[in-house]
């Protein structure tokens, strides 16, 4: 193998999570690859929130203000390229891209995100990150006290309900079916005026993404303003399961405080190992599995023993 493949770190994802990561480890002097293919899973959101000095700032500005920036440290380099095999050798990883070829690195950070699984309702998919919503905390103040919807049943629906009213006073929830919620559920949801719809949706009426209707499948319409889901999802990279690392029962991989896995020279950050999908959570955790991943860097240099059979 060329030695000019060979990276302290390889950082698989290059969106806010692994260029926190990558600044973190240019700054500490490290041989470091950023592996991305340019589709972060908010490339639809108009604007980001709850990120100190960015609020109301585009992703993709934010985004290329920090690549930009991350480059700058001669150290850190890039590949518009998507990963696809990872190997665990005797001394580290192989990383297999699609058309770049190998890499080799002594340690791995995953931040790679994951892809949400869009229901079958037509005009979902185009309204995702622009009126259909995952987070209040990310995009509630800009519809409150606005007419808005849930897409959600059962327990998960119920809390949602709960979370919503704090922004506004106005929600339908819609089951798209028949409704799951217990009688005490039924009864609180009733005592706060959110309204339960069971009619099945067929489409979502929007203007460029922008909401103005859901229809239900008997033709009747309901106007809203915005709709909240919380939608399944998988892991939009497949090589942690390659490797062996482990997951959490909700399907996200599973890391320590410390940002580690439990696969040794193995860190996590971002949308694939926690349910806060912020921009700020992002560059916090890809902050702390750099200084993490040094740390472990600086022992080994230090001859300090490592139990790496896991």
């Amino acid at each position: 193998m060329d030695l000019k493949n060979k990276y302290e770190v390889i950082i698989i994802g290059g969106s806010y999570a692994g260029l926190a990561a990558a600044m973190a480890l240019g700054r500490a002097l490290r041989n470091v690859l950023i592996i991305d293919s340019g589709t972060p899973c908010n490339r639809q959101t108009p604007q980001s929130h709850n990120f100190l000095t960015q609020d109301g700032i585009p992703p993709h500005q934010i985004a290329a203000i920090a690549k930009q920036q991350v480059l700058n440290y001669s150290t850190v380099n890039f590949v518009n390229d998507i990963a696809i095999q990872g190997v665990r050798t005797a001394i580290g990883f192989e990383i297999h891209t699609k058309n770049s070829g190998i890499f080799l690195s002594d340690k791995i950070i995953f931040a790679s995100g994951i892809s949400d699984i869009m229901p079958a309702i037509e005009g979902f998919a185009e309204c995702w990150g622009i009126s259909v919503l995952h987070c209040p905390y990310c995009h509630g103040y800009e519809v409150r006290n606005m007419p808005t919807g849930i897409l959600g049943n059962g327990d998960a629906g119920f809390e949602m309900a709960k979370m919503i009213y704090n922004w506004t006073k106005e929600i339908v929830l819609f089951t798209n079916g028949i409704a799951a919620f217990t009688k005490e559920q039924i009864d609180i949801l009733q005592s706060r005026q959110i309204k339960i719809e069971e009619r099945s949706i067929l489409k979502i009426e929007h203007t460029k993404g922008v909401i103005e209707n859901i229809v239900f499948k008997d033709g009747v319409r309901a106007s809203i303003k915005a709709l909240y889901a919380r939608l399944p999802f998988v892991q939009h990279s497949d090589i942690p399961t390659q490797l062996g690392c482990a997951f959490t029962e909700e399907g996200y991989i599973y890391a320590d405080t410390m940002q580690k896995t439990n696969i040794y020279g193995v860190f996590v950050c971002g949308d694939n190992s926690s349910k806060i999908r912020t921009v700020a959570n992002a560059v916090s955790s890809g902050t702390t599995a750099a200084i993490m991943l040094n740390k472990e860097l600086i022992d080994e240099s230090f001859n300090l023993s490592f139990d790496k059979t896991i």
